[in-house]
C-alpha cells in the first residue's frame, strides 16, 4: 500500500510542478490575469490559472493508478458495485467545474452561473451513487440511516458547500491551497490509522501531491495565482473524498466495519 501512496503523491507532485509554469504562460495568452487595485493584496498583475496544473497533476496520478489496480485485481472497478460510474460522475464534476470556472477566470462570468455549475456538478455526483447514507454521532450507539431524498439533498448541499468554502478563502498568497494540503494530510492520518479503502487514501495523497507541487509557485511573493479554477476544484475533490470514505458500499478488501465513520468525523 504504501509503494502505490508514495506513486500517487510522486505522479501529482511531479505533474503539477512540471505544468505550472505553462499554465502561467497560458494565463497571458487568455486573459486570465488578476489586476492589482484596492481590494487585492498582489501589487502587479498576476496570472490565475495554476489551478489546471493541480486537476492535471491530480488526474494523471488517478488516472494511471486506477488502471494498474484495476489490472492488478486490487480494486473492482467493473464489479457489481460500479465503482467505475461513481469515479465516472466524479471525473465529470471537475470537468464541468473546470471548463466553468476556466472561462471565470479567462473571461468571467456572474456568481449565480457558476452556483447553477456547481449544483449540476453535485447532483451528476448523486446520480453515480455518491452520496451520504447515514449519520453516526458520538453520543449514540447506532447509526442514522437518511432517508433518500435527504440523503441526496444533504450530499448535493455538503458538495457545494465544501466548494465554496475553500473558494471564498481563496484570497492570500498560498491560503487556499495550504489550507487543503493540511486538510489532505489529516485526513491521509485518519484513514491510515482506520482501515480506510485504499482507494481512498490513494486520492487523497494524490490530491496532496498535486498541490505541494504547485505550492512553490504560490508562496508569498506569489509569481501565480490558482484562481478559481484550482480553488473549486480543491474544495470539490474534498468533500467527493470525505464522502468516499464513509461510503459502506466502496470496495476494499481490507474494510472493516467497526472503522466505520460518517462525514461528521471531518467537520
Amino acid at each position: 500500500m504504501w509503494g502505490d501512496i508514495a506513486i500517487a503523491f510522486l505522479l501529482a507532485f511531479l505533474t503539477a510542478f512540471v505544468l505550472t509554469p505553462y499554465t502561467m504562460r497560458l494565463a497571458k495568452k487568455v486573459g486570465a490575469i488578476d489586476v492589482p487595485n484596492d481590494r487585492r493584496v498582489n501589487k502587479k498583475p498576476m496570472p490565475r490559472l495554476g489551478g489546471l496544473a493541480v486537476i492535471c497533476g491530480f488526474l494523471v496520478s488517478t488516472v494511471y493508478l486506477l488502471i494498474v489496480m484495476n489490472l492488478e485485481h486490487s480494486v473492482d472497478l467493473f464489479g457489481p458495485e460500479q465503482y467505475w460510474l461513481k469515479l465516472l460522475g466524479f471525473f465529470a464534476g471537475i470537468i464541468i467545474l473546470g471548463i466553468t470556472c476556466f472561462i471565470d477566470d479567462s473571461k468571467g462570468i456572474p456568481s449565480w452561473v457558476k452556483l447553477i455549475m456547481q449544483f449540476i456538478a453535485a447532483v451528476i455526483v448523486v446520480a453515480c451513487g455518491i452520496r451520504i447514507e447515514n449519520v453516526h454521532l458520538p453520543f449514540l450507539d447506532d447509526k442514522i440511516w437518511l432517508n433518500d431524498w435527504f440523503s441526496y439533498i444533504l450530499t448535493v448541499a455538503w458538495i457545494v458547500g465544501i466548494t465554496n468554502a475553500i473558494n471564498l478563502i481563496d484570497g492570500l498568497d498560498g491560503l487556499s491551497s495550504g489550507i487543503t494540503l493540511i486538510s489532505c494530510v489529516s485526513l491521509l492520518i485518519i484513514f491510515t490509522l482506520n482501515n480506510s479503502p485504499i482507494i481512498s487514501i490513494l486520492l487523497i495523497s494524490a490530491l496532496g501531491g498535486a498541490i505541494v507541487g504547485f505550492l512553490p509557485f504560490n508562496f508569498s511573493p506569489a509569481r501565480t495565482f490558482i484562481g478559481d479554477t484550482g480553488s473549486n476544484f480543491l474544495g470539490y475533490t474534498l468533500s467527493i473524498i470525505s464522502i468516499l470514505r464513509s461510503s459502506q458500499n466502496i470496495y476494499c478488501n481490507s474494510f472493516n466495519s467497526s472503522n466505520y465513520y460518517t462525514w461528521f468525523s471531518y467537520i
